[in-house]
């Protein structure tokens, strides 16, 4: 009995599957952050200890969990509002592009805040996340060289870019550290995840069984 690949070897998946791939990723991740807020919930909040502690090396591991957590319903409410919104344009590149820059932002985002944080609290929400994706979005297009992308950068800039620059003002029980770490995060990934091109006088490789001419 053989089994047969669904596509072609070296072949592209068809765009619209790549997207809906990326939009339930996009679901899981928002679905996954209220199934552990209805938890937090119940247990009268005791999750709030399990986000980032600053420079406490044994609870490193908060950086992981720190952006699924949040306080309150409404303060979940309003990360995911901008979370879903702006994940959904990283979305339609697919579920491994969200993937990439949800984990890069988180890793790089929660570093920082682990690093520059206030002592003896605990930074929760998905803010730093959300800083993350709109300075992926708005960096990404300088690094691939794309106007297209550099017009969705726009666009995000003048939608939300002033909720976001007022956001790094410092303010009782609002992280700005966690902010300004996850959107260096974003531009990390937006570097990180760039569009590779040729070098110049480096002959492209032809598909095997090409005919030259």
């Amino acid at each position: 009995m053989s089994v047969r690949s669904p596509l072609p070897k070296g072949a592209q998946r068809p765009r619209g599957q790549t997207q809906r791939e990326g939009i339930g990723v996009l679901a899981a991740i928002v679905l996954l952050m209220w199934a552990i807020e209805t938890i937090n919930t119940l247990d009268s909040n005791g999750l709030d200890r399990d986000g980032i502690l600053a420079r406490n090396v044994g609870h490193l591991w908060g950086i992981f969990t720190a952006p699924f957590i949040h306080e309150s319903y409404q303060h979940l409410i309003s990360n995911t509002i901008p979370l879903a919104f702006l994940g959904l344009i990283i979305a339609l590149r697919g579920a491994a592009r969200l993937a990439g820059v949800t984990l890069i932002v988180i890793v790089i985002g929660g570093i920082g805040t682990w690093l520059i944080s206030p002592s003896g609290v605990s930074t929760i929400g998905a803010s730093g996340l959300v800083f993350g994706y709109a300075t992926y979005l708005l960096a990404r297009g300088v690094f691939d060289r794309s106007l297209l992308e550099l017009l969705t950068g726009v666009v995000v800039g003048a939608l939300w870019g002033s909720v976001l620059l007022a956001s790094l003002v410092p303010q009782g029980g609002i992280s700005w550290q966690g902010h300004l770490s996850g959107a260096v995060g974003g531009v990390v990934a937006a570097y990180m995840l760039r569009r590779q091109r040729p070098q110049p006088g480096r002959p492209s490789r032809q598909p095997v069984g090409a005919l030259s001419k």
